[in-house]
């Protein structure tokens, strides 16, 4: 890959990630963590009831909406999301927005709290050991003690509503207490720990794009290093597998590693609840798209060995089929890729495959002829009764095999032009490959005078069969010659034997040599070949085509007169 491929790709992926990541921010969906990057995840189910105003009909969407509404600063509608039915009326309105930022600050610095993993199901999760209508919404550990806080399902203006239970809410001050700022914070410039973004403070924000960078450099150092090892350990092993190859996969693998690496340092780090389930969500994208990536490039290196290994003459493989099946595999790879994010992200997949299953049979019946043609071009390849530089007869012509393409196949006939035939009906035709013949057919009908004494015919015919035998390149075995037929105008002989060649040019040669050698034979044996056209008609011909004819029209029956008469 050149320096500018390697600019354009760069771009093109800089612009599809920035593309996503419009989607990311925007998206209501929920997130994915690595840690369950190959578990199987189910589509959310659609909430049941009449709809809640605040969002609050499952814990995960409950909890979604009390962090934006924090990261908002608007705590009064923040503390609608807690039951505060154990404070006193008279203070609700006072404690309600301090408790919402209280517990807020509590979920952010959790760095084991995500919101993906509360359930997305109205009823919440049914397997817990909890009693119907409540779940855990998070599990605390402040200064060794285990603390726990939960979410509760109530009645509320007709509507069952999650908010956090009351009995949590009553615990929020002081675990919040206990929490205050770490160790490290105390050292910080304060306005690097008050001043926030997305319920994060500046100081992980600037420590998140530091670690990013920091990365991003380091694994471009090690890249190099992984190309040298490789040049040394590729080259014993396997000299076909080129550095450019090997070269295909530091992308990848920089991705790869980079994501796992981050995704460990945000443990040390404590961004928002929100901002982690941001963070969550592009490292799922990228992780799924180097995954895919990776693939795609052992998919390349697979068909480069597979085009290494092929027969010269098996082009037709090499240069339609292979090529076709590899970008099929990576449009494959690429659309699981898509599935996979946009089903961790929460969009229903079931109906966007649906849309495509109907999609596509609409193209299928749009496209039923190229189709034909697609599938033909497949059968000729994979049957493969001709190949790319055979000599063929089809359909009563006879022609040499240029091209076999996903639609169609060129054929340059004897008269050197291009014949162009949809592989649909190319594929049903009967095809004689003559390419493919391990010796050809010398097969010749001499008619002699029927005026030639049985004497010398005899001789005639010894001679020939001596001729056939005494010839290197010719299988004379079994009957090479045999008397036919007695016409009324001549006696037909027919020679059955085999020239040990496949190339036509050098049958052709051999062709010449014995036919030579069978007119010299019939002057010596005094035989003439019989026309039967000029005798019926009684055509005058003058001596000099009659001697150019090899024999004369108005010599004595059994003669023997030499050609110079």
């Amino acid at each position: 890959m050149n320096e500018k491929d390697y600019a354009r790709n760069k771009l093109l992926s800089t612009g599809v990630t920035v593309m996503l990541m419009g989607l990311l921010v925007t998206s209501p969906a929920r997130p994915q963590t690595l840690g369950n990057l190959f578990k199987n995840a189910a589509t959310a189910a659609a909430p049941t009831g009449p709809a809640d105003p605040l969002n609050r009909n499952t814990p995960r969407s409950s909890i979604t909406s009390f962090l934006g509404a924090c990261y908002q600063e608007r705590f009064v509608a923040a503390a609608r999301y807690l039951d505060l039915s154990g404070i006193p009326p008279k203070d609700r309105t006072e404690e309600g927005p301090d408790l919402a930022r209280e517990l807020a600050s509590l979920l952010d610095r959790d760095s084991e709290f995500e919101v993906e993993n509360l359930s997305d199901q109205p009823d919440g999760d049914t397997t817990d050991a909890l009693e119907p209508d409540r779940d855990v919404l998070v599990r605390l550990q402040i200064n060794g003690v285990p603390s726990k806080l939960e979410l509760q399902r109530v009645p509320q203006n007709e509507v069952r509503v999650w908010l956090v239970s009351a009995d949590s809410v009553t615990r929020i001050a002081e675990l919040s207490t206990l929490a205050g700022e770490s160790a490290f914070e105390k050292k910080l410039p304060q306005v690097l720990v008050k001043t926030k973004l997305v319920g994060t403070a500046v100081w992980i924000w600037i420590a998140l794009i530091g670690m990013a960078v920091i990365l991003s450099l380091l694994s471009r150092v090690l890249s190099h290093l992984f190309i040298g090892l490789a040049r040394r350990f590729v080259k014993p092993v396997d000299s076909s597998l080129r550095t450019a190859r090997v070269g295909a996969f530091v992308e990848p693998l920089r991705l790869l590693v980079s994501v796992l690496v981050f995704r460990a340092l945000m443990e040390f780090l404590d961004p928002s609840a929100l901002l982690r389930d941001y963070l969550l969500r592009l490292l799922t994208l990228l992780f799924a798209l180097g995954a895919a990536a990776l693939t795609m490039r052992i998919a390349d290196v697979i068909s480069d060995q597979i085009l290494i290994r092929l027969d010269a003459k098996e082009r037709a493989i090499s240069y339609s089929v292979l090529p076709l099946g590899v970008r099929v595999v990576k449009i494959c790879i690429f659309c699981v890729a898509v599935l996979f994010i946009l089903t961790n992200w929460g969009y229903n997949t079931n109906a966007i495959l649906a849309g495509v299953g109907v999609g596509g049979l609409a193209i299928a019946l749009a496209a039923q002829k190229t189709l034909e043609n697609l599938f033909g071009g497949i059968s000729l390849i994979s049957d493969r009764p001709v190949l790319v530089g055979d000599f063929c007869q089809f359909g009563g012509q006879y022609g040499t095999i240029e091209d076999i393409g996903l639609r169609s196949t060129r054929v340059r006939t004897l008269e050197r032009t291009l014949v162009t035939i949809p592989n649909s009906s190319f594929s049903t035709m009967t095809l004689e490959n003559l390419s493919r013949r391990d010796r050809m057919w010398f097969h010749p009908t001499l008619r002699l005078r029927r005026d030639t004494p049985p004497e010398r015919l005899r001789e005639f015919m010894d001679a020939l069969r001596k001729i056939l035998e005494e010839h290197t390149m010719v299988d004379a075995s079994g009957v090479p010659l045999r008397f036919i037929k007695i016409s009324d105008g001549a006696l037909e002989l027919e020679l059955f034997a085999y020239v040990n060649t496949p190339d036509f040019n050098e049958y052709l040669k051999v062709q010449t040599e014995l036919m030579l050698k069978f007119l010299e034979a019939s002057l010596t044996a005094g035989v003439g070949f019989a026309v039967p056209l000029m005798e019926s008609l009684n055509v005058a011909v003058p001596d000099a085509q009659k001697v150019h004819l090899g024999f004369r029209l108005d010599g004595a029956p059994g003669a023997k007169r030499p050609l110079q008469d």
